[in-house]
């Protein structure tokens, strides 16, 4: 009989290993414009055209390339003439930057900020708080004011959240009929990506983002169009300033930036000016009962951890929340995404 000594270093233990390597080759490729080249030419080039174009050495884009073959982002034709590089069916979808569900945005932002803090996991696991004050030399206190450090961060992070509705918005908003809420508040609704979705699924209904006034601002400046009558603003912050009444209050990944008190404080402030019969709809990765996974959804509970005050949560904590707010009816529904919906109704 083997003894633990003598198992072979298991093939996943490897994949883990990697795992930091192999979305550094994605994230270079999209940032060095890779599979934007390739799109924009239409045609299979080498490795000698792509360097040149790229302005790099050939003898790092010939490995960058390969890996990115390996790794099923780009296809590869060996001709006569040598090795010619194109984009897969997935690269063109979500990796270009004018794909119709690009993430290039959204990988920008893991790439430039999130893989910083992450560099100080350790820290934040031994002191229990997010690590910008080691990533970037700015105070953690306030959350957001480290988020929205700059305007270029602050629409590095809005584009990226423009990515993740164009891929997960319209299933977040289906799960429930919220065709008899016509006057619609999203809470944190930054750069509206939710918002046009909501107004494109339900025709009858009206969308004010509710966000900081720099947000806002921002939204108005770059995402926004002053042509869409449905769609409006209201600057505030949510916690300290007066919220107006309406019929549904979106929270689309915002409980999960707090800890459970502040949660409740604004579950409590929405709750007590929403309209009889209205609600409160939450867009929220949620987490295995048994602690079993998602394993995406734990890892965005880590990445809570070094960003944020908040944590990933169960569908029975979010039922608590609500109910200690006093939205007394609760609904669940699992889209088999990664974002899920939870309904509260006053």
């Amino acid at each position: 009989m083997n003894s633990t000594e003598d198992l072979e270093y298991p093939h996943i233990l490897i994949q883990y290993q990697n795992g930091f390597l192999i979305s550094k080759v994605m994230f270079t490729a999209c940032e060095m414009g890779i599979f934007d080249l390739l799109r924009e030419s239409k045609e299979t080039l080498s490795t000698k055209t792509i360097a040149e174009r790229l302005g790099s050495s050939i003898r790092g884009m010939e490995r960058l390339l390969d890996a990115c073959v390996g790794l099923k982002l780009l296809r590869v034709d060996i001709k006569q003439e040598g090795a010619f590089y194109g984009n897969t069916e997935i690269s063109n979808l979500y990796l270009t930057r004018s794909g119709s569900k690009s993430q290039y945005h959204n990988l920008m932002y893991y790439s430039k900020t999130i893989y910083l803090c992450w560099h100080y996991l350790t820290d934040a696991i031994r002191e229990g708080k997010n690590q910008y004050e080691r990533a970037f030399g700015i105070s953690s206190k306030d959350v957001f004011e480290a988020l929205y450090r700059s305007e270029e961060e602050m629409i590095k992070f809005m584009y990226g959240l423009n990515a993740t509705w164009s891929i997960c918005g319209r299933d977040v908003l289906a799960a429930f009929n919220l065709s008899p809420f016509t006057v619609i508040y999203d809470l944190g609704g930054g750069a509206g990506a939710l918002a046009h979705e909501c107004i494109s699924l339900y025709p009858n209904c009206t969308v004010t983002i509710f966000d900081l006034s720099k947000v806002v601002e921002t939204a108005k400046k770059h995402f926004v169009s002053s042509e869409e009558q449905r769609i409006t603003f209201h600057e505030g912050d949510f916690f300290k300033d007066p919220i107006p009444e309406a019929d549904l209050y979106i929270l689309a990944r915002i409980l999960h930036d707090w800890a459970d008190d502040k949660c409740v404080q604004l579950l409590t402030k929405v709750q007590k000016v929403c309209k009889p019969g209205g609600g409160v709809l939450l867009v929220e990765t949620l987490l295995n009962e048994d602690k079993s996974g998602p394993l995406e959804s734990q890892l965005y509970s880590l990445n809570m951890l070094v960003q944020t005050e908040g944590k990933e949560r169960t569908a029975t904590e979010f039922t608590k929340l609500l109910i200690e707010a006093g939205f007394l009816e609760t609904e669940i529904k699992r889209t088999g995404k990664l974002y899920d919906a939870i309904l509260g109704r006053k």
